[in-house]
């Protein structure tokens, strides 16, 4: 990393709340990482416990005067909260520490921004952007305060600037969804199109950062953007994949990654893109083997999966990243059978990087993909042969 770069990072606090949820992540490890993806430079993590939010500060007075005395030390220059917070909560926060304060679904929708690509992608994250916006109005600003006004008169300017701002941000709301509408319908049109020529569509799901463009690359030899980081690709890139045991070809795409917490407003906003997932007849759900929480993690995508209604869809796991694991937590097969929600899901265990297990995958989807001749009945996607979960 430049010198030029690490001098233009934020210095940072982020704060985490440990509410009684299951799974929290005490570390803050993925929001350290969800920050530096944002040109944040982490330079101390906060957390504690409470019960309940505070209705004026989430954290209380007594935390955030600790967090406040915990900024002048470090020199950080804003405040990232790991849990989404109210406009009142944020507001008040940022008049007490004297700094910007952010939380995660924010965070997300600036990565977001930063990385889209396409047409489609942007006029998505703009809608999710416009919907948050329109939530933080209502006396989030100083300029924007009610002033007091004379005998008969109501409100005053600021009151006034305040509608003027919602109506503006409503009506590009409104434009908005009618151009994403129009990209719905083209993609439409295109699916129309695949489904009159007997296409088999597959698309890679998975948790962000899981490894799935580089998976794509390694199956289609495309180039689609690939990096060790949250959100490396949000627009959806799709190419054919021929299967030689199959003998025919079949319609591969690429997915945005999925995450905890996805903000709702993005999930609405990326109906258009998550549609290649819902109208697929397989999900390739891509899993990082090494990572730790990766039951988690699975969890989390069926959550998604569920939300979009693409929960019915059969999917084969594919566990990526073994080359990454020691020698002990390397697989006894590359194929056997992992349950996920009291479901046995077959499953393969896969190095995109060095191409360890592809041939199997290959022949995996060309038996899944493979067209019946009329003396037999279709591939089911079954579980492979019994065999141990790692």
């Amino acid at each position: 990393m430049t010198a030029a770069l690490q001098t233009a990072r934020t210095p940072t606090i982020l704060v985490g709340v440990d509410l009684g949820t299951p799974n929290f992540d005490s570390e803050l490890e993925e929001l350290g990482l969800l920050a530096e993806s944002a040109a944040m430079e982490p330079v101390a993590r906060v957390t504690c416990k409470r019960r309940a939010p505070d209705a004026a500060l989430f954290i209380g007075s007594g935390k955030a005067d600790e967090i406040k005395l915990l900024a002048t030390q470090l020199g950080a220059k804003e405040v990232l909260f790991d849990q989404s917070l109210s406009p009142g909560q944020q507001r008040n926060l940022e008049r007490h520490l004297e700094l910007p304060v952010n939380d995660r679904t924010f965070l997300i929708l600036e990565i977001f921004a930063q990385r889209a690509r396409s047409h489609e992608g942007k006029l998505q994250v703009e809608l999710a952007r416009l919907q948050y916006l329109s939530t933080r109005l209502v006396r989030r600003w100083s300029h924007l305060e009610r002033q007091s006004g004379g005998i008969g008169m109501r409100g005053g300017p600021g009151e006034a600037q305040i509608e003027l701002d919602r109506r503006m941000i409503g009506d590009t709301i409104k434009r908005t969804k009618e151009r994403l509408a129009k990209v719905k319908k083209q993609r439409q049109t295109q699916r129309r199109q695949r489904e009159r020529r007997d296409a088999f569509n597959i698309s890679l799901i998975g948790y962000t950062n899981a490894g799935k463009s580089t998976l794509f690359n390694a199956l289609v030899k495309a180039r689609a953007y690939a990096a060790d980081q949250l959100f490396a690709t949000l627009d959806t890139t799709t190419r054919q994949l021929y299967l030689g045991e199959a003998g025919r070809s079949v319609s591969l795409s690429d997915t945005v990654g999925f995450i905890r917490d996805l903000p709702h407003g993005l999930v609405d906003a990326f109906q258009a893109t998550l549609q290649e997932a819902i109208d697929a007849d397989l999900l390739l759900h891509v899993v990082d083997a090494a990572n730790p929480r990766f039951a988690e993690q699975i969890l989390q995508v069926q959550s998604v999966l569920k939300e979009i209604g693409a929960d019915g869809i059969p999917q084969l796991l594919v566990f990526n990243k073994i080359d990454a694991l020691d020698a002990e937590h390397q697989p006894l097969k590359l194929e056997d059978q992992f349950e996920i929600d009291g479901v046995q899901t077959p499953r393969i265990f896969v190095s995109a990087r060095d191409a360890t297990g592809l041939p199997a995958l290959r022949k995996r989807l060309a038996d899944i993909a493979r067209v019946p001749s009329s003396d037999e009945n279709p591939v089911e996607l079954s579980p492979a042969s019994p065999g141990d979960d790692r």
